[in-house]
């Protein structure tokens, strides 16, 4: 069985949405922050990074979300949450997953602790203020694609038609962008996309396992 190591709405929120949507059994491990029980002892010897989440598979101990995704998505091909390997579509997938949390991820941590890279409290509000701006861009990126996807058609996910892992990493990512001057739900075909994911009854389940009460982005 599974155990995903999580703490309500972080980075273990789209491994769970998956968890959901392959429908396996997992146990959920509460990481309590509130304690700062993401550095204890116990926890580092699963992830010396102290940072959620962790899955445990068997033997294999993973942390980092997205590589959890990519696993998740590799080890259960039934539940269709990756293209198949060596096809365009794969590649757009890898694409988007990878830009998500390479680019937009990074951005939002910036944002939530602009004091890692900063000298004192005007430092880490001008840096805060950059990434909220740069973030605004890379959420425009986004929705230019999903328009792009309308356009031909395609509706409502990153791939298309196709719901993939990517889609319950940009929910969770936007999410992260409530509460933001222009959160992700204020674009047109972004709110739509998110609307999509949102309503999978896999989704929900995930949210209600976290205690996250609507509205949910």
């Amino acid at each position: 069985m599974y155990q995903l190591y999580y703490y309500p709405g972080n980075a273990n929120l789209a491994p769970h949405m998956l968890l959901e949507e392959i429908g396996v059994p997992y146990e959920l491990i509460l990481v309590d922050r509130d304690k700062n029980a993401q550095h204890s002892p116990q926890y580092l010897k699963l992830n010396p990074n102290g940072r959620i989440p962790t899955l445990v598979d068997g033997d294999l101990v993973l942390f980092e979300a997205a590589a959890i995704c990519l696993h998740l998505a590799d080890r259960h091909p039934e539940a269709a949450l990756a293209p198949a390997l060596g096809t365009p579509a794969r590649a757009e997938f890898y694409k988007w997953l990878i830009y998500l949390t390479n680019t937009l991820q990074a951005e939002l941590l910036i944002y939530f602790y602009p004091e890692r890279l900063a000298i004192d409290a005007n430092a880490a509000a001008a840096v805060k203020l950059r990434a909220q701006e740069r973030v605004a861009d890379m959420l425009d990126l986004i929705e230019q694609a999903l328009a792009q996807r309308a356009a031909a058609g395609q509706v409502p996910y990153l791939l298309g038609s196709q719901y993939s892992a990517a889609d319950a990493y940009l929910l969770m990512l936007s999410r992260w962008t409530r509460m933001m001057p222009h959160p992700a739900r204020s674009r047109t075909h972004l709110n739509r996309s998110l609307q999509a994911i949102a309503a999978r009854p896999a989704v929900a389940r995930a949210f209600a396992g976290e205690a996250i009460a609507p509205p949910y982005f």
